[in-house]
């Protein structure tokens, strides 16, 4: 009994010859050198950094105002009158927490951009490896980073980097 079922999860282990992958040709891409070298790469961010250079200069200048008033506060501070320093802590915890929500909305704004950006780059990407292996028949297109050995995989990645620019 122990024998028979030894064997039957042998067979179920060890892969039988009409078993073998059906995928013939096999390709590998290294798509996070592809989307370096991509000249919308570059493109896309000096347009990002000009969409968000109001903003971001905004907050320099917000952040600026506040540190010298923190400044005065903490140097001039014990001097003041007290109407005179209740004012200002009143104003400087105002700022602070104002710059504090326009930094945040700063940071989800600028990092969701950077995401739809990024997508769009992969989607081409991601269609030109389609495209090439369609063209020449591959089965299966594996990023190159994933694999740690192909000895029979051609890599498309210059084929890919061609199509996209």
């Amino acid at each position: 009994m122990k024998k028979w079922l030894y064997a039957a999860v042998l067979s179920l282990v060890q892969p039988s010859p009409t078993s073998a992958l059906a995928a013939d040709k096999i390709a590998v891409v290294n798509v996070s050198n592809i989307f370096e070298q991509s000249p919308q790469t570059a493109i896309v961010a000096k347009e990002l950094e000009n969409e968000f250079k109001d903003r971001a200069t905004e907050l320099q200048s917000i952040k600026r105002d506040l540190q010298t008033k923190m400044q005065r506060l903490q140097l001039a501070g014990p001097s003041m009158k007290d109407n005179e320093r209740s004012a200002l802590e009143k104003l400087v915890m105002t700022q602070r927490e104002d710059f504090s929500n326009k930094a945040q909305a700063f940071e989800q704004d600028n990092h969701r951009r950077q995401t739809e950006e990024r997508n769009k780059i992969l989607s081409r990407i991601q269609d030109a490896v389609r495209n090439i292996a369609s063209k020449e028949g591959y089965d299966v297109v594996i990023d190159a980073n994933a694999v740690a050995y192909a000895s029979n995989a051609k890599d498309i990645t210059d084929d890919v980097v061609k199509q996209v620019k």
